[in-house]
């Protein structure tokens, strides 16, 4: 079954691009030209993936991320001008899955949409993942992350990193390891995408348990680090 992707793109030349593009791709589209329009689209239409501009009329792409992420974690990408470095973190924090650099090319673009639709899916009989801590619970099969005993909203590249943090206790991992193993070699970005993820998740997992925490080795990169017996 085609997947359906949902433009909210206010510019028509740009958006009719993306439109006819996918279209060739074999998805499914829909396009909205302002933000509003967009969350609407994305009631009624039950996208796969989000491709979501910043300036937008309307309600603009954090308004949108924003109440997207109050009810589905759906992946979104969003559309970032060139070398705005404050827009590409602020929509990793805010909850997108990835971002795309205006000007872009179509290739680039179906390539991060196939990525991002391609981390997210599970294959039918995969070996159950899901992993326990002290006072956590961090279960890939369902994307459902637990805290304290409590479940915590998570963007399903937050959990992946998590999760291969945590399979492998105790391992340092550099900043390019991550980027290859857990966005794939198929990644346009950079590692600063890392130390956003890395800087999220610590928000939610801070101070919850003596056993564990994420740490950071200072000059090489990342590491979960868990009591062993």
């Amino acid at each position: 079954m085609a997947k359906t992707v949902l433009v909210v793109e206010d510019d028509s030349n740009i958006a009719e691009l993306l439109h006819l593009y996918l279209e060739k791709e074999g998805y499914c589209v829909l396009t909205a030209a302002d933000g509003l329009k967009g969350v609407e689209l994305f009631r009624t239409g039950e996208p796969d993936l989000v491709l979501l501009d910043i300036m937008l009329p309307g309600l603009d792409g954090w308004g949108v991320c924003r109440t997207i992420r109050q009810s589905s974690q759906v992946p979104i990408i969003m559309l970032t001008a060139k070398g705005e470095t404050v827009d590409k973190v602020s929509g990793l924090k805010m909850g997108a899955d990835d971002y795309i650099t205006k000007p872009f090319e179509m290739k680039e673009v179906l390539a991060r949409i196939e990525a991002v639709l391609r981390r997210g899916a599970l294959p039918e009989e995969s070996p159950r993942k899901r992993l326990v801590y002290d006072k956590l619970i961090i279960d890939l099969d369902s994307f459902e992350l637990v805290v304290d005993g409590k479940k915590v909203d998570t963007p399903p590249k937050e959990m992946e990193l998590l999760y291969h943090l945590a399979a492998s206790p105790n391992r340092v991992y550099t900043r390019n390891q991550l980027l290859d193993e857990v966005w794939g070699f198929d990644y346009f970005g950079d590692s600063r995408t890392v130390d956003v993820h890395i800087k999220r998740l610590r928000e939610k997992l801070e101070g919850v348990s003596d056993q564990w925490s994420l740490k950071t080795v200072w000059g090489v990169g990342y590491k979960f680090e868990a009591n062993t017996p």
